[in-house]
């Protein structure tokens, strides 16, 4: 009588799909689509400012493991209230990624995070730990205040200075180009609440985009990109020119309107506030040589 022998080539193919799956899920888990965003922005705003090939990359790695860290941390202090609100985009709340791996992997990015951003000098690296110090802040509590707003003003606004601070001389931004990146940190706030403000009230996230309900975000929102707008426009020295005063004239007439959309579920405001948050990034970016 033969014996049959099990081909190992199924469980081996089933245990390399387990693994994609949950290497899937702790990606998504990181928040993947803003950590990137933010990286490549900064990672932009370095070489317009002359930083250098190794220096951009340097600062591209300290952001990047920073953002991961944050992503990751989100998702995880959020588990039980994604849990009960049934979140099928949360890869915890769904078992597609692990607790464990999650803190793990938030743990490794936040380590690897500190030596990355010290690496580019101690006022830089410490300019950018406090931002993400203030993105922590957000996570472990601050976004069911009414200060919500205040660790995107904070991680936003010392994005230009840890730029500008690794240069030679470590100088510190011109004012106008903090101040520009702290209002486009809180309309991002308003404008990423819009899509999930429902959901949010329901756990008792109530922070200060969700208090004033949808027409109090897009409010927010739009004003606040506006006005990061007006001051990247007008705050660096120098003659506004005619293209400047009409894209000026553009965003405020785009965020009157995002302000005064019929209450409703459209995402018709969320999409503009993404055109205004688009507009005044391209702004700082268009200055990036002239930060400091």
């Amino acid at each position: 009588m033969h014996s049959v022998e099990t081909s190992p080539i199924p469980a081996t193919a089933g245990a390399c799909r387990r693994a994609t799956a949950r290497a899937i899920g702790l990606l998504k888990a990181s928040h993947p689509a803003p950590s990137a965003a933010v990286t490549a922005v900064v990672t932009a705003l370095a070489a317009a400012s002359g930083r250098g090939g190794a220096g951009t990359v340097l600062i591209a790695a300290a952001v990047f493991t920073g953002q991961l860290s944050v992503g990751w941390s989100n998702d995880l202090i959020d588990v039980d209230r994604d849990v009960a609100a049934t979140r099928h985009d949360k890869p915890l709340a769904t078992g597609a990624a692990s607790v464990r791996a999650v803190t793990i992997a938030a743990g490794c990015a936040l380590m690897a995070c500190v030596p990355l951003s010290l690496a580019n000098g101690w006022q830089a690296g410490g300019v950018h730990l406090i931002g993400v110090a203030a993105a922590w802040g957000y996570n472990l509590g601050v976004k069911s205040t009414v200060w919500s707003w205040l660790p995107y003003a904070v991680a936003f606004g010392l994005l230009p200075a840890f730029v500008t601070l690794s240069l030679p001389g470590s100088p510190w931004p011109h004012w106008w180009a903090p101040i520009g990146a702290a209002l486009l940190g809180v309309g991002a706030h308003a404008a990423n609440v819009l899509p999930d403000i429902d959901d949010d009230l329901a756990v008792n996230i109530r922070g200060l985009p969700q208090r004033g309900g949808l027409r109090g975000a897009r409010t927010l929102a739009a004003s606040a990109l506006a006005a990061g707008s007006a001051v990247l426009v007008l705050g660096p020295a120098g003659p506004v020119g005619n293209p400047g005063r009409a894209g000026l004239a553009a965003t405020c007439a785009l965020s009157l309107t995002v302000a005064l959309w019929p209450t409703g579920r459209s995402r018709a405001p969320f999409l503009a506030c993404l055109g205004l948050a688009s507009s005044d990034v391209a702004l700082l970016l268009l200055r990036g040589a002239r930060l400091a």
